[in-house]
């Protein structure tokens, strides 16, 4: 660990700056012999709150910078750190207060590692050289002691290794034991943040390498452990742990049959109401059947039952169609099907939703999707790492060659982001974003002839973070002609409010890679505070909308501002402090069961929202600056829904994201891709 010393000129730089501090500009100031940090009581802001050491966790009451005056400045309203009565007697107190000048607030950082008072000389010390949380800060005699040394994260940006050998013990049907052997950093690990999927658990100390979960009885999970320092610093993932815990308890008894079935038409769609079934438990979902073949299936929200209506679109004119309906519950028994329903469609599509062409299957992943002038399509294929050209029209593919240097990770990296040049007939440039081994970037490459020309690539953009997850991906051409990209904080929520750092962010190109010279901040940042955001969509009037993933909340969808800040990870969604003066809330949340959404698309001003763990796609009409008149389509009909893009013939472009959705081994998917005709 470096002592304060060793990175005194660092501290000095900050001192240079505005004596204004914030958050995100401060740094943790960690005492040597406890390794905690030196800490706000209680995240107080009030004058007079008290000083102690507790575990660092990177909030803002551990923020500290060092000012041009001498001042240890925290919070973005700053307080002072300040001796109580300007007392210069050892065991003086110490308190947050108002900046005031006095000299009581000065402080002096010293080579031996100690910081004095410059009205008293007197050492910081931790009282009792105790190292336990809650320890008080005070005054003391200059003495050598290691409870009178402190060490900076100021400077320090190397991550901590990974940490390994993750595994699992104790499985029942509602906790396990998750454990993993350390990882190792320059200044210390502060704190593992444990992940399932992407989606946050909890967070320990870095001296705890393990922990009880709660987990879900019969539901899938994969676990693993990133470690993180007090500067923020996060290491790669930990290799992930599958589990599928057993149910609480046997049940054979079947669900009732639903009952009451009826059914209403309109055009090509059909509308369908149930009475609810009864379970000794509960009931999780409600499969309903077109003739034989499985049409769809409404799932349980956590607690709340499944809804007892369904719409089934996109469906033949003047043709006649039987449905009928059972109920499922958690360990899959099934109960009697409902009465059946006969039900004819309309002459014509007259829905906002019409027919549903299936164009083509891939034993991959589809994620980048565009068209092409001549209304072919280019996809990506994510774990394979090559590019498919389609013809629609016939199915036909020819696979145009591998994208270089793409590594995934083990969860959502891999080949993502595909866009076409806005000057495409002449310069045929394709532009992609990928998971390299050391990053996430932005490439272009030239198409010659159906095949990728790798001798004309060029890497536009480097320095993004990945991480096993988090990692956005999508590219998207706005009408002013910049190249725009969206970014995930690569798992460490404080690169979202890092202005210089790439992640979490809505970045903006010139077609060359350049900066443009009307960017807020002067670097590629258009917006930031996001999490993880995978769609990019702009409308008639040239504006951005942004789809992003929620952690466990909700979903959002964001309507895009230059400068912006969205808020994470102080809010999500609508959840947290996402009321506080500067954020910009959503447009519109979903919660994550019913989103998961990734790709959007905006055709005639309507947005179409594909969404993978709430398997549907929403339809919202943009009035102004809001969504309105939102319907959900094809709920639990095709699985999981990846990306979404406008078609040539004023339709969409739907694509899945069934099977091996989150393990990045190559062609071991099963999915579709298909055109979707809008009345």
């Amino acid at each position: 660990m470096a002592l304060l010393a060793a990175v005194a000129a660092l501290v000095a730089m900050l001192s240079t700056s505005a004596v204004t501090a914030s958050a995100a500009t401060g740094s943790a100031v960690i005492g040597t012999a406890s390794g905690r940090c030196l800490d706000v009581v209680g995240q107080s802001t009030a004058s007079g709150a008290g000083i102690n050491i507790y575990d660092c966790d990177g909030q803002a009451n551990q923020a500290w910078t060092l000012t041009a005056a001498g001042e240890l400045r925290v919070y973005e309203d700053p307080m002072c750190l300040d001796v109580v009565g300007q007392s210069t007697t050892a065991g003086a107190k110490l308190q947050i207060y108002r900046c005031n000048g006095g000299a009581n607030q000065q402080w002096k950082v010293n080579s031996n590692g100690t910081i004095t008072g410059v009205q008293s000389g007197l050492c910081l010390d931790v009282v009792g050289a105790a190292t336990a949380n809650s320890t008080l800060v005070d005054l003391w005699t200059c003495n050598g002691g290691s409870n009178q040394q402190w060490k900076t994260t100021a400077g320090d940006t190397q991550p901590p290794t990974v940490p390994g050998n993750a595994r699992v013990s104790d499985l029942v049907c509602d906790s396990v034991t998750f454990a993993w052997n350390a990882a190792s950093d320059n200044t210390g690990v502060a704190f593992y943040d444990v992940y399932h999927d992407g989606q946050l658990i909890k967070s320990v100390s870095g001296s705890t390498l393990s922990t009880s979960l709660t987990v879900v009885p019969g539901v899938t999970w994969g676990l693993y452990v990133n470690a993180r320092d007090a500067a923020g610093n996060v290491s790669q993932a930990s290799g992930t742990v599958s589990i599928k815990p057993p149910q609480c308890q046997v049940d054979t008894q079947v669900p009732t049959a639903p009952g009451g079935l009826t059914g209403s038409v309109s055009g090509t769609t059909v509308t369908l109401k149930w009475s609810a079934s009864t379970d000794n438990i509960a009931v999780k979902y409600y499969d309903i059947y077109r003739g034989t073949t499985k049409a769809g299936t409404v799932t349980a929200n956590g607690a709340t039952p499944p809804a007892t209506t369904f719409i089934d679109s996109g469906l033949a004119s003047n043709t006649a169609y039987t449905y009928y309906v059972v109920a499922r519950d958690a360990q899959a028994n099934v109960s009697a099907h409902s009465n059946t329903v006969s039900l004819t469609t309309g002459s014509a599509c007259g829905n906002p939703v019409c027919a549903v062409t299936q164009i083509a299957t891939d034993n991959d992943i589809p994620w980048g999707l565009a068209t092409l002038p001549d209304g072919t399509i280019l996809y990506n294929r994510r774990d394979a790492q090559n590019i498919i050209h389609l013809n629609p029209a016939t199915g036909a593919k020819t696979d145009m060659g591998t994208v270089p240097n793409v590594q995934s990770t083990d969860g959502e990296g891999g080949l993502t982001g595909l866009a076409i040049s806005s000057n495409y007939a002449n310069d045929h440039w394709l532009y992609i974003m990928h998971t390299s081994p050391s990053d996430n970037r932005i490439v272009r490459i030239k198409l010659t002839n159906d095949k990728l020309d790798l001798s004309s690539e060029q890497i536009l953009l480097t320095g993004i973070l990945r991480n096993k997850f988090h990692d956005g991906g999508r590219l998207r051409f706005g009408p002013d002609g910049k190249l725009y990209a969206s970014t995930g904080d690569a798992q460490n929520g404080d690169n979202a409010q890092n202005k210089n750092s790439l992640n979490g962010k809505i970045l903006r190109l010139n077609v060359d890679g350049t900066v443009p010279s009307d960017n807020p901040f002067g670097n590629y940042v258009w917006s930031y505070g996001h999490r993880n955001p995978q769609g990019l969509a702009f409308d008639s009037r040239g504006r951005l909308w942004e789809q992003e993933f929620g952690n466990g909340i909700m979903d959002e969808t964001n309507l895009i501002t230059r400068g912006g800040n969205y808020g994470w990870p102080a809010c999500e969604g609508t959840s947290g402090t996402c009321g506080t003066a500067g954020y910009i809330a959503p447009k519109h949340t979903y919660p994550t069961a019913d989103g998961s959404c990734s790709g959007i698309a905006v055709v005639h001003d309507v947005l179409y929202v594909a969404c993978e763990r709430g398997t549907r796609m929403y339809r919202e009409v943009i009035s102004g600056s809001d969504l309105t008149n939102i319907q959900t389509y094809f709920n639990g009909t095709y699985g999981r829904l990846r990306t979404v893009e406008p078609a040539p013939d004023g339709g969409l472009w739907l694509t899945t994201s069934n099977y091996g959705d989150k393990d990045s081994i190559p062609n071991n998917s099963d999915e579709r891709i298909f055109h979707v005709a809008l009345g």
